[in-house]
């Protein structure tokens, strides 16, 4: 069981002058799932080499068990530090893809044509691609065969509205999530704020927020057994 994992390179959070990345959780999380299942983990990213992780990610009170797993496991972080550059990424041999999110993917993921080529590669060929949190962002110009939009007509969802509005950070995106999965005719559907939410439609599984994370990977696993 091979999976592969793309991380955001994007560390600047608009022109605020804070940092972003990835939320620490979102890629933890769904690495033990998959480690714990036995599976082949490859970590990607667009300028490969160490990807940024959200400063507000690493703070105290946004720890969980799978990043205190992870920050005591070097080999893990070793991993991390190592990530190949997307580009040289085939989709050839891998079971799976998916995509932690935090804000960096909104600004690079989003917009990146290796990306859209891997996902496209595993549509296409009907293996699960999964996305967690701002990481549908990566949807955004992704098509089907058909040349519509790989989420039109299908049950997604993705950080909310509401949840980018509490985070303060509204005007700051270069766009918000929900609102793009709905404009690409995707039927969006929400949980609770900040309450686990995850959709699985087809080989498609998209988890709402940090909180998220594991189930939406437990879900790529299913696909996968």
């Amino acid at each position: 069981m091979k999976i592969l994992m793309v991380l955001t390179s994007h560390d600047e959070l608009g022109d605020t002058g804070k940092k972003t990345g990835f939320w620490l959780e979102e890629f933890a999380a769904p690495y033990y799932v998959f480690k714990d299942a036995g599976a082949d983990i490859t970590l990607a990213s667009p300028k490969g080499g160490q990807p940024p992780i959200d400063p507000t990610s690493d703070e105290p009170d946004n720890q969980t068990e799978a990043t205190e797993r992870f920050k005591g496991d070097e080999e893990a972080k070793q991993h991390l530090a190592t990530t190949e550059r997307l580009a040289d990424v085939d989709a050839t041999g891998f079971d799976a893809i998916f995509y932690p999110g935090g804000h960096g993917p909104l600004w690079d993921l989003a917009e990146d044509a290796d990306s859209r080529r891997l996902i496209e590669a595993f549509a296409s060929s009907d293996r699960p691609v999964g996305a967690v949190c701002h990481a549908p962002a990566v949807f955004r110009n992704v098509t089907a065969a058909s040349g519509a939009p790989l989420v039109k007509g299908r049950k997604v969802t993705g950080f909310t509205n509401s949840e980018e509005e509490a985070a303060g950070l509204t005007d700051v995106v270069p766009f918000l999530v929900e609102d793009m999965l709905k404009e690409k005719g995707g039927d969006y559907a929400r949980g609770d704020d900040w309450a686990s939410f995850v959709l699985r439609d087809g080989k498609l599984v998209t988890g709402q927020n940090p909180a998220s994370s594991a189930e939406a990977a437990r879900e790529i696993l299913a696909l996968l057994s």
